[in-house]
């Protein structure tokens, strides 16, 4: 099994910077993409940013281009989160595929493990 735990939510100003960490453990390997997803109240549960096993490779929703950047280092991920607006308020999920691919997903049906999230508040 492998838990994924986030930490560094809270609520910050339009405008303002969090950076969100995701800590891998239990039967964790590196060769698996990872990718962070959002959900906002009464909302589906959205793509954010996505990264290959070897971190070679990142992928963006459009709404967090230019703003938004993931990274890893080995099992671990985390999202660097720039210009913060209130849209951007949401419970934030890391997440592991559960089997190795050759083209990173962003769908949230190809993970298999996820966090228990954490919330970013966005003032205006």
């Amino acid at each position: 099994q492998v838990q994924l735990v986030e930490s560094g939510g809270g609520l910050v100003q339009a405008g303002g910077s969090l950076k969100l960490s995701c800590a891998a453990s239990g039967r964790i390997f590196s060769n698996y993409a990872m990718a962070w997803f959002r959900q906002a109240p009464g909302k589906e549960r959205e793509f954010v940013a996505a990264i290959s096993w070897s971190g070679g490779a990142t992928y963006y929703a459009d709404s967090v281009k230019e703003r938004f950047a993931i990274s890893r280092d080995n099992a671990n991920a985390s999202l660097q989160m720039n210009s913060l607006k209130p849209e951007d308020t949401a419970v934030y999920y890391c997440a592991r595929e559960g089997y190795p691919s050759l083209r990173v997903p962003t769908s949230k049906g190809a993970y298999r493990y996820w966090g228990q999230g954490t919330q970013v508040t966005v003032s205006s």
